[in-house]
C-alpha cells in the first residue's frame, strides 16, 4: 500500500536522524548538499541494480577490474565500501596492497598486481593500484626517473593487453579540492576513531599539493587511453560522489535482470525424539545491553 504524504515525511525524518545532512558545501556556484533521506533512498535503488549487475557478470563470465585513485582523503575507501555493501564477496574482491616487500621490488612492476586480476565471473576493486608509481612513488622519490619513465611507456600497453584478453578495466579518479581535503584531514585529527587514516605520508601530500597535481596531470596525459579511459568523480560531496560513480559504473555494463524466482522455505523436519544438551553447558556472551 502506498504511503501517505504524512507517513513519507515521517520516514524521511527518521532516516535523516540516522544519517543527518552534511553541511552545505559548494563547488563553483552549485550547492552540493543532498538530504540524508534522499541519499539513502537512491543508494538503496542503486545497490539493487549492483546486485543485478553482479549476477550478470557471474552468468556471462565477465572479468571486471575497477581502479580507485585520487588524492588522500578523496573518499575512495568509502566509495568502495558503499559499492560492495550488498555484493557477494566471493565474486567481488577488494585489493588494497601494502608497500612492496624487497622480493616484490625485484619483480616486474606489474607482477604483484597481476596475481589479483579476476577470473571469469569476478569483479576486483583496487583501492589504489599500479598507478602508485605515477603518484606517490613519483612525488616522494620512491622510484627512479628511469622506472617512472618505463611505467609511463608500459602502462598503456599493459592495460591494452588486459582489455584484449577480455578484462574490462574501469578507472576512477576521485577529485577533491584543496579546502575540502584540509577539512577532512582536520576531522581525522579531531576524531580518535579516524586518526588511523592519517599517516606521515598523508601529511606530506598536503605539503606537496602542487607536485601531486603535476604528477596527476602527467599521468592522465600518458594513460587516458581509449581502451581504458579515466573517469573523474567530483568528490567534494562524498554522498553525491558515491551515487554518481555507482550510477555511471552501471551504464558501462549492459546487464539484464537475472534475479531468480523467490524461494520458499521448507518446513523444519521432525526432531525424532532428539534431546538437546542443557543451555547451562554453553558459555554465553554477557548481555550488557
Amino acid at each position: 500500500m502506498a504511503k501517505s504524504k504524512a507517513e513519507q515525511r515521517q520516514q524521511d525524518t527518521d532516516l535523516a536522524t540516522v544519517w543527518p545532512d552534511p553541511p552545505v558545501e559548494t563547488v563553483g556556484s552549485r550547492a552540493t548538499r543532498i538530504r540524508g533521506a534522499d541519499y539513502l533512498r537512491e543508494l538503496e535503488r542503486l545497490q539493487v541494480e549492483l546486485v543485478k549487475c553482479q549476477e550478470w557478470i557471474k552468468a556471462r563470465g565477465l572479468k571486471v577490474v575497477v581502479l580507485f585513485e585520487g588524492r588522500d582523503a578523496a573518499g575512495k575507501g568509502g566509495a568502495i565500501k558503499t559499492m560492495t555493501l550488498s555484493l557477494n564477496p566471493r565474486y567481488a574482491r577488494v585489493v588494497a596492497l601494502p608497500a612492496p616487500s624487497e622480493r616484490e621490488r625485484s619483480q616486474w612492476y606489474f607482477q604483484r598486481y597481476a596475481v589479483h586480476l579476476p577470473a571469469a565471473g569476478e569483479m576486483v576493486l583496487f583501492d589504489r593500484s599500479w598507478y602508485n608509481r605515477a603518484g606517490v612513488e613519483r612525488v616522494m622519490g620512491f622510484c627512479t626517473e628511469a622506472e617512472y619513465e618505463e611505467f609511463m611507456r608500459s602502462c598503456p600497453e599493459f592495460e591494452r593487453m588486459l582489455v584484449r584478453s577480455g578484462i574490462m578495466v574501469v578507472k576512477y579518479w576521485f577529485s577533491v579540492s584543496d579546502d575540502e581535503q584540509e577539512r577532512r584531514f582536520q576531522a581525522r585529527l579531531d576524531d580518535p576513531t579516524k586518526r588511523w587514516k592519517l599517516s606521515p605520508m598523508d601529511l606530506q601530500s598536503r605539503a606537496r599539493w602542487v607536485e601531486y597535481s603535476v604528477a596527476k596531470d602527467e599521468m592522465f596525459a600518458h594513460t587516458d587511453i581509449k581502451q581504458a579511459p579515466w573517469y573523474v568523480v567530483n568528490a567534494d560531496d562524498k554522498k553525491r560522489a558515491r551515487l554518481n560513480f555507482i550510477s555511471h559504473f552501471l551504464t558501462l555494463i549492459p546487464y539484464e535482470d537475472l534475479t531468480p524466482e523467490p524461494l520458499a522455505l521448507p518446513p523444519r523436519g521432525p526432531d525424532k525424539g532428539y534431546v538437546r544438551p542443557p543451555l547451562t553447558d554453553q558459555t554465553f556472551v554477557p548481555e550488557v545491553f
